[in-house]
């Protein structure tokens, strides 16, 4: 089991504080892996292998001019959902680097919005060679399941030296 999977079932499942103190913590202590993603604030609900959810809370700091979670705040919540995703999900002889995004904005982000990634198991044991493309599939979701965003980022799946 991969450190950030062990970490976030630890977490989530503290008998002390709780789940959602617990999936506080571990949202906190992922920014600060990847400081970037603490700008959105997210604040992951679920991770298991091929899955991951987030949410992006809607506050002034993510808002554009028409009041919206912005475009660019929306790409970063959902490439740390495929982030957490990948850690959760990769063999362990594997590594994986973002190679592209490619996204469709398909409605106004008027509320939180909540960041999924998914890919199915068998993409992660195809046969390595020198190495391989793995589409993760993207999507942003408003309170009210209206989809906002869409699309794929592409990761490059090599060997570990």
């Amino acid at each position: 089991m991969s450190q950030v999977l062990s970490m976030w079932r630890t977490a989530s499942t503290l008998p002390v504080v709780g789940s959602s103190v617990g999936t506080r913590v571990f949202s906190l202590v992922f920014g600060q892996k990847a400081p970037y993603f603490s700008s959105i604030r997210p604040r992951f609900t679920v991770l298991e292998p091929n899955h991951a959810e987030l949410v992006i809370p809607k506050r002034r700091a993510v808002q554009n001019h028409i009041g919206t979670v912005h475009a660019i705040a929306l790409c970063n919540g959902l490439e740390a959902a495929m982030g957490a995703l990948a850690e959760a999900t990769i063999p362990s002889d594997r590594r994986w680097i973002p190679k592209g995004m490619e996204v469709g904005y398909t409605a106004k982000a008027t509320s939180d919005i909540t960041c999924v990634a998914e890919t199915d198991p068998e993409q992660w044991t195809a046969d390595l060679g020198a190495g391989y493309d793995l589409p993760v599939r993207v999507k942003g979701v408003r309170d009210d399941g209206t989809t906002v965003v869409e699309g794929t980022i592409n990761l490059w799946i090599s060997p570990k030296k």
